[in-house]
């Protein structure tokens, strides 16, 4: 199929990781007021849930997702089938970027069932105005929630370690004079990604009870 040829494979699969980091990014930016400023993450979230395009947008973001990951996964069982693992593998010898680049495929497949589980949580039953604080709290407060969040945020920086420079590549934005620049930046925004949602995990998880009245 044309969809899946492989040198289309290859920008679609960078444009939506991008993408999805994007969202991530504004979605952290959002939850990091529930410890920092409960009354306006309160107010956010309420304004956010009314808002006619949310619908839209979520639709549109799950698009993205299932073609970034279905595109992956069809590029990865094609390099198996070709015996190709230079992609599992660290072009650099680096060890931490060897293993982000082997993980690729748990890493997502964790992202995947993290995301199943935070909806089943927290959208598909939608909080009601002026309760998603509380409703955050009841997520963690479950025995497992904490350690499950705390993974699905290391996931995510071996995912976004990877991907970052690995999208470049395949946009064909990766060269010489910008590769160490490129691997800083992605390097730098997996770790403020994992510690920001790891940090508000705890925080919530350590103050059980509502912060706003």
């Amino acid at each position: 199929m044309g969809w899946l040829d492989p040198h289309q494979r290859g920008p679609i699969i960078a444009v939506s990781g991008l993408l999805l980091v994007g969202f991530v990014v504004l979605h952290l930016v959002g939850v990091g007021l529930a410890p920092l400023a409960p009354e306006r993450f309160e107010a956010y979230a309420s304004a956010l849930h009314h808002r006619w395009w949310l619908p839209l947008a979520e639709g549109l973001l799950l698009l993205v997702t299932l073609a970034h990951a279905g595109l992956t996964l069809a590029a990865q069982q094609q390099n198996r089938r070709a015996g190709n693992t230079a992609a599992l593998a660290s072009r650099r010898g680096e060890p931490l970027a060897a293993f982000a680049a082997r993980s690729q495929p748990w890493a997502g497949a964790a992202l995947l069932v993290f995301l199943v589980v935070h909806l089943a949580q927290l959208r598909w039953v939608r909080p009601a105005d002026g309760a998603e604080l509380a409703a955050l709290h009841q997520a963690l407060a479950a025995p497992w929630a904490a350690p499950v969040y705390l993974a699905a945020a290391g996931a995510l920086a071996l995912h976004v370690l990877h991907g970052s420079e690995a999208a470049h590549r395949r946009l064909g934005l990766l060269d010489p004079g910008n590769a160490a620049a490129i691997r800083l930046g992605g390097r730098s925004l997996a770790l403020l990604l994992a510690a920001g949602f790891a940090g508000v995990t705890l925080v919530l998880a350590a103050n059980p009870a509502p912060v706003v009245p």
